[in-house]
């Protein structure tokens, strides 16, 4: 299996695993910032290269973070920043805005925050339900024109979008999640990305850590809102939990491993994103890669765990409502 994958057609080459920066920044509960530098100069310095985050993670904290991790290595890695989600000073969600105008302007405070001049794949973090994706596409291609972005990517839409949007630009990449808990874009949405000539960067491959039994840390990890990690859900996942983790121990691997190397296997050809918040995580991830899980016990994994035997969805019902990729 290679150590590299190339970002659809015309995109960079990456690492075979991309790490996800947001859990740094408060989602799953309290941080250190220096242990999450250490975390990101550690990927970088064990070949990860792809480093994705968000104008929104932690208000521009998570940005400001990545930008003195890479201080000294910027030529080493390939930045992916999700960008348009709208909040206010108590830290809600109040919308999108992709319009091109709002896209130049949040793309000049993310080069400020990262300490950069350009950023590799630049994508709306959803679909702005107000504006044509051809809007969208056109204005962030004038923004690779200028030189301060150089792929375009794109997050959480469908199958049509994709479409629609690969016909104005060029599309490197679509960001969504899929993992042995939710598989749904394997019936429309690779397909289309491969008919246009687009990857993907999968994000919650550990189902935001279910999978390997991590659990809420607090009212500040949004997980505790999540359906799949409250209520009667909760009760009914945590058999599946101790099922994988029984075969994991019966493997010689982590469930984390175990994850992740079903998501290596299944789709060798994209880009799984980590959440490692330590330095342990992005050691324990990249086992899977050099050490690659035997099918025989991807088998029996899979006979364990699929969408139908993990209770609830992967957001809560509104915000379900709004992703173009659940339509």
């Amino acid at each position: 299996m290679s150590n590299e994958v190339q970002l659809g057609s015309t995109g960079p080459r990456v690492h075979r695993i991309g790490l996800g920066c947001m859990a740094m920044s408060g989602m799953y509960g309290p941080t250190d910032d220096a242990e999450s530098i250490r975390t990101i100069q550690h990927a970088i310095d064990s070949g990860i290269t792809l480093l994705d985050t968000g104008d929104f993670y932690g208000m521009g904290h998570n940005e400001r973070l990545v930008g003195r991790a890479i201080a000294g290595r910027r030529d080493r890695v390939q930045i992916s920043v999700k960008y348009g989600a709208l909040r206010d000073p108590a830290g809600g969600w109040t919308g999108i805005d992709t319009r091109p105008v709002a896209s130049r302007n949040f793309l000049a405070y993310s080069l400020d925050r990262l300490g950069v001049d350009a950023i590799d794949v630049y994508r709306p973090a959803r679909l702005d339900p107000s504006l044509p994706i051809e809007e969208t596409v056109g204005g962030l291609g004038e923004l690779v024109d200028a030189g301060w972005v150089r792929h375009i990517g794109l997050s959480e839409v469908g199958a049509d979008t994709v479409r629609r949007a690969a016909a104005v630009r060029p599309i490197v990449d679509l960001q969504i999640e899929y993992s042995l808990a939710s598989r749904k874009p394997e019936h429309t949405v690779f397909p289309a990305l491969h008919e246009v000539g687009a990857s993907a960067t999968l994000y919650g491959v550990f189902s935001r850590g279910l999978l390997t039994g991590s659990k809420p840390t607090g009212k500040t990890d949004f997980r505790a809102w999540l359906p799949r990690f409250s209520g009667e859900a909760e009760r009914q996942n945590a058999t599946v939990v101790e099922r994988i983790a029984a075969l994991a121990q019966q493997a010689d691997r982590t469930p984390a491993q175990l994850a992740l190397g079903w998501v290596l296997s299944r789709q060798p050809t994209l880009v799984p994103l980590i959440g490692a918040k330590t330095t342990k995580h992005v050691d324990d991830a990249l086992q899977a890669l050099h050490e690659p899980v035997s099918a025989d016990v991807l088998d029996a994994l899979e006979a364990l765990v699929s969408p139908e035997t993990i209770t609830g969805t992967r957001y809560m019902a509104a915000q379900m409502a709004h992703l173009d990729s659940e339509r």
